[in-house]
């Protein structure tokens, strides 16, 4: 069975989006996280911000990538509900840290808040779907 057909036939709250709906969040969502992210990390590899304020950024990124091969690729819905608490939580963690460490940066915490909000809604989502299906894990 392919990971969509799979994932498909998942018991799934009335207010999930459509499947189509994932591709283009999160391209313009990957459009944003490359340039702020970028910018986090551009300027802690010219020292002008501390890598413990990027730490967090790092991390975030690993637990975003890391969702797709755990939900579709492991298809085990109560991790993927940890790794996207873990998202949403270690971006929390780099905005807000960014907040009080560079004022001047404070765009990247704004432009970020797309991500923040859908990061959001798909962990209810996720948290829902992982409960809905529990007799499958």
């Amino acid at each position: 069975m392919k990971p969509t057909n799979w994932y498909s036939q998942l018991i799934k709250p009335s207010w999930a989006p459509p499947s189509w709906v994932f591709g283009p969040v999160w391209t313009v969502l990957y459009i944003i996280i490359a340039v702020s992210f970028g910018t986090v990390f551009y300027q802690a590899f010219n020292l002008q911000l501390s890598w413990l304020v990027a730490l967090p950024f790092f991390l975030n990124l690993i637990f975003n990538f890391a969702f797709a091969p755990i939900q579709f690729g492991l298809k085990n819905n109560l991790l993927a509900a940890m790794d996207i608490l873990l998202v949403v939580s270690t971006l929390l963690w780099a905005l807000s840290a960014l907040w009080i460490a560079a004022p001047d940066l404070r765009w990247v915490v704004y432009a970020n808040i797309p991500y923040l909000l859908w990061g959001t809604f798909a962990t209810a989502v996720q948290l829902t779907i992982t409960y809905k299906n529990r007799a499958l894990a």
